[in-house]
């Protein structure tokens, strides 16, 4: 007996078969499905979830998974199978999430959506949605692409000394500078051939186009900046501009608002904005290189007092979500777009500028960004407000001078939800930043064998605390014991008291001693050793430490 979703969705959809439901809605609902997120059909249930049974005519899985494939355009292959619910016989159909936009064969293109109250429908993908889908799945440049009625006189010369003027102060590609005008805009791909001339490309227009011409061919180019305190508006500003000035009017805004607060170290007082300002640069070109140009809607910034809000319109591309973006391989919607910024040196050229977004916030003991207000129709970054942990960066510079290390965007996620969780395991890691396993143990293994951290309980229940050292460089001791556990610290006293009185011990005896396994104790030996208070005496059985004199 088999259970089925409680209700429809926009993945799940149910479908009476008691009159025999056409062929021809079958193929509309694994088309919306292929065309959206992918999903389950179950055919022979109610809207309301009861199971009625399917028609004798749909009981042949073999039949109808052929229809489908027929069918369709591309063929669509799905996983169909007969389940039983509540004594009823019920057919499964598992639509895949396609990587191309697909049709049925009378040529009926669909999505699904939501409607207001929550139920699924499917409609259709209308033609000027299509690029948006296809830009989605990285099937299509639309920022590479010719735009119809635009010329080279639509171009700007002011915008274009502005660029110029971004290549000598961003560490751009200053070869570029070189060039005259035409050959600069062939270099960057502003224009392409065609017809015998040079017609500008989006990429060019965004760039360099005039102001009158952009909203006229590009309408859904709009920006905007708002500066709340409470529930007032004091700034609202919205423009259509180039983008290179639409940055320089937002970073002013931001200059004018990112106040400083002077922090106290051991030995200075030195100036820290509320906000890092490559991670805002590195937030906003990233709204801006992938966002949906296809879609009305503006990059927008808030400022407010809980934090920094940047906005655009359309959501992740193919394989890219909230929970996997450290993860995820870079690639964007507007390649083009995106080329031109990182070779005018406004763009991290690495194409990790997510990296530098999180360690913006998290070099400072800062909470992470979040992405999670992100849905299908826009990408939503916040980055909270809040101080700078100071002992924490101390911390952190300390380290790395030690070590001539520089942390990597995976030590710092592992170090700032230990600074706020204290104790987690690998498995807790895991569950909390979506990140690999593999890499996660790897991380943890690198920071044990710099002392930055330390692991407590056996091998089955291991977790990860920072080290002494580090709690005791933060003067913050009691929180290490409270982790730790107090027999735990008391340990090495213990060993040390033993070995005063009989002279030498052996890995038996200071796990007899302390109540722990033979390989605890062992740990317990090597850090007494690693501290020089012990030596290791012998080897194999004869094996046993004893004070360093």
């Amino acid at each position: 007996m088999c259970e089925i979703p409680k209700k429809e969705s926009l993945t799940v959809e149910f479908k009476s078969d008691k009159k025999e439901l056409p062929d021809s809605v079958i193929l509309d609902v694994v088309v919306a499905f292929a065309n959206t997120e992918g999903g389950e059909f179950y055919l022979g249930v109610e809207d309301d979830g009861t199971p009625t049974g399917v028609h004798p005519h749909h009981k042949d899985i073999t039949r109808l998974g052929a229809f489908i494939a027929n069918q369709t355009v591309p063929s669509l292959s799905v996983r169909a199978e007969m389940i039983l619910v509540s004594g009823v016989s019920v057919l499964k159909v598992s639509v895949p999430k396609c990587s191309t936009i697909v049709a049925t064969s009378s040529g009926k293109i669909l999505r699904r959506r939501l409607k207001a109250d929550g139920s699924p429908q499917n409609i259709p993908l209308y033609p000027y949605e299509i690029e948006s889908r296809l830009s989605s799945l990285s099937l299509l440049d639309v920022s590479a692409q010719v735009v119809p009625d635009a010329s080279r006189d639509d171009f700007d010369p002011v915008e274009r000394e502005r660029l110029r003027n971004m290549l000598r102060q961003s560490n751009g590609e200053t070869n570029l500078l070189e060039l005259d005008d035409l050959e600069l805009d062939k270099a960057l791909r502003f224009v392409v051939r065609k017809d015998g001339d040079y017609k500008p490309t989006l990429t060019g227009l965004l760039l360099i186009g005039r102001a009158d011409r952009l909203r006229e061919l590009v309408p859904t180019n709009e920006s905007a900046f708002q500066l709340m305190r409470g529930t007032d508006i004091r700034v609202n500003e919205s423009f259509s501009l180039p983008l290179l000035a639409s940055l320089e009017k937002i970073y002013t805004f931001f200059e004018a608002e990112n106040r400083e607060e002077e922090v106290d170290t051991d030995l200075l007082r030195i100036p820290l904005p509320q906000y890092d300002k490559r991670a805002f640069r590195e937030a906003l070109i990233n709204a801006y290189s992938h966002r949906d140009y296809t879609r009305l809607g503006r990059v927008r910034v808030v400022l407010e007092d809980m934090g920094l809000t940047i906005t655009s319109p359309g959501g992740f591309i193919e394989g890219v979500r909230a929970d996997n973006l450290i993860e995820a391989e870079p690639h964007g919607r507007n390649p083009l777009l995106a080329d031109c910024l990182k070779r005018i040196g406004l763009a991290e050229r690495s194409g990790r500028g997510i990296d530098r977004i999180y360690e913006g916030s998290l070099r400072y003991g800062k909470p992470a960004p979040d992405y999670s207000a992100s849905n299908m129709s826009r990408v939503s970054v916040f980055i909270p407000k809040s101080h700078p942990d100071v002992p924490f960066m101390q911390m952190l510079q300390e380290e790395q001078e030690k070590y001539h290390h520089v942390f990597s965007i995976y030590e710092l996620l592992v170090l700032n939800q230990l600074k706020i969780q204290r104790r987690l395991n690998l498995q807790a890691f895991v569950s909390i930043l979506h990140l690999s396993a593999y890499r996660l143990r790897m991380t943890l293994e690198n920071l044990t064998e710099m002392g930055i951290l330390e692991t407590v309980g056996g091998k089955s229940s291991r977790a990860y605390i920072l080290s002494a050292r580090i709690y005791k460089s933060e003067h913050q001791l009691t929180k290490y014991v409270r982790q730790k556990g107090i027999e735990d610290t008391r340990y090495g006293e213990l060993i040390l008291s033993l070995l005063r009185k009989q002279k030498r011990v052996t890995r038996s005896d200071a796990a007899e001693l302390l109540h722990i396994t033979p390989s605890q104790a062992y740990r317990q030996l090597k850090a007494l050793e690693q501290e020089g208070k012990i030596i290791l005496q012998g080897r194999g059985r004869s094996a046993c430490y004893v004070l360093r004199s």
